[in-house]
């Protein structure tokens, strides 16, 4: 049978008021259609095997709850920001197939594994959760020194047992705008981890996670060195295939990371700007492993702190940039302290600014905001820079190598324009630096830090 023969063999039960949905849903009909704007009405539970299309569903408090092989599309569900728009019954061993097409809320998307919970597959196209507001959230997964904040859409699998394994395939989700950014997290998708950020539970396993535009706003306060939100989050636990940001990611508060791994994650790739606006906010963040990470679109960072592109801790075996330009003290455009075998960036790797605070591990460090760090117990094996590394602040650094550096090819050369600037220091071992055009307007050019 074919999908169109499929559809057009359901019957559908049109309602148009409240009492006619509740009646409905208690009712078990297997196919619900709604017929302009309902309201009024607690929240509905649509019964195994039952789907829902059609209309706008206005709820006080929380509005649709899936249990097993339900298929909500064309619906829009608001409720207030700080509610769950549409969750499922964790006392459902098993939700089979959960399906959203063409949905839009207000409120949170909450799908999560635990409780009774142990299988299902989630499948997602086109999501877009137009407000939330998840800050009041207390459950949060804690690791490297930090809790997280929950997304406006949040797939997560809670389960301790690592032999629950959800499924998905997420096409198309978007949250916020630039007018109404989601409070919290805008995306994220995670599993069962313990207190350090290690998967040691249940897993989401993802085919593809595709995102549109996200625009996110923590509201975290300044100075807050144990609080962080993302963008697009893949939580510790998260095995995702493919992840393609094929939309514009920005985040506007402090500590708002852009793009955040924690968890394991094949190739990760970005077509559309990745904007960061607050202080300690960073474009991408690699705590977990990530084979092969492509960002097509410029990255641009304001504020304090705020920085291009960090390999903290995991794995990560090759990176490519379009360009990375940050701002603000303490903006450091690329830092890497583990492995990175290979660093392209095909435009230019700027900074502004000097000295300032950023979050680094949980904790406010001073930084100075320096083009590209490796730091001790870091290794970039082949770096190439297709424009230009340059600085403007003063008294720091453009390159400054405290781990190693295997080669390094930049073809618009590298250049310290602020006042007592050096434009490269070099520690411990040596760095082929021949060919690179490299100026200092008030520093020095190169500084071997071993030998003075």
């Amino acid at each position: 049978m074919t999908a169109s023969r499929e559809v057009a063999a359901v019957e559908w039960a049109t309602v148009s008021t409240a009492a006619d949905l509740v009646r409905a849903t208690q009712a078990g009909v297997p196919a619900i259609e709604v017929n302009g704007v309902v309201r009024g009405m607690p929240m509905v539970t649509l019964a195994p095997g039952v789907r829902l299309r059609g209309g706008v569903l206005e709820f006080g408090a929380k509005g649709v709850r899936l249990t097993r092989d339900n298929i909500l599309e064309n619906v829009t569900v608001h409720c207030p920001e700080h509610e769950a728009a549409i969750l499922n019954d964790t006392s459902v061993a098993d939700f089979g197939t959960l399906a959203l097409r063409g949905v839009r809320t207000t409120g949170q998307v909450l799908l999560l594994a635990r409780d009774a919970v142990r299988s299902g597959h989630v499948a997602v196209a086109d999501v877009v959760v137009e407000a939330a507001d998840v800050r009041g959230r207390v459950q949060r997964p804690h690791g490297f020194g930090v809790d997280a904040l929950q997304g406006g859409f949040t797939l997560w699998n809670q389960q301790p047992d690592p032999a629950v394994e959800i499924t998905a395939e997420l096409l198309g989700v978007s949250a916020g705008s630039a007018e109404r950014p989601v409070r919290g997290s805008g995306v994220f998708v995670g599993g069962h981890g313990d207190w350090g950020g290690t998967a040691d539970g249940g897993t989401v396993r993802v085919s593809t996670l595709r995102t549109g535009e996200i625009h996110t706003d923590g509201g975290i306060p300044a100075g807050t060195p144990d609080l962080i939100s993302g963008g697009v989050f893949v939580i510790s636990g998260a095995v995702v295939d493919h992840v393609l940001n094929a939309g514009p990611v920005t985040t506007y508060g402090q500590n708002d990371m852009v793009l955040d791994n924690w968890g394991r994650v094949r190739t990760w790739t970005a077509t559309a700007p990745v904007t960061s606006h607050g202080p300690s906010g960073i474009g991408f963040v690699n705590f977990g492993a990530l084979g092969s990470l492509d960002v097509q679109a410029p990255i641009t960072t304001h504020g304090t702190g705020a920085r291009g592109f960090n390999v903290y801790d995991g794995s990560l075996e090759r990176a490519s940039f379009d360009s990375i330009a940050t701002t603000g003290d303490g903006s450091v455009g690329i830092q890497v302290s583990k492995e990175l075998p290979r660093l392209e960036v095909r435009g230019d790797l700027t900074t502004s600014g000097g000295i300032g605070l950023s979050l680094v591990r949980g904790v406010q460090v001073e930084l100075a905001a320096m083009a590209l760090s490796v730091k001790p117990g870091g290794r970039i094996g082949t770096a190439t820079v297709g424009g230009r590394i340059a600085t403007t602040g003063d008294r720091l650094t453009t390159v400054e190598i405290d781990g190693e550096l295997g080669s390094l090819t930049v073809t618009g050369g590298i250049h310290a324009a602020g006042r007592g600037a050096d434009a490269v220091r070099v520690g411990v071992g040596d760095v082929d630096l021949t060919g690179i055009d490299i100026t200092a307007t008030d520093g020095q050019s190169i500084v071997h830090r071993a030998a003075s």
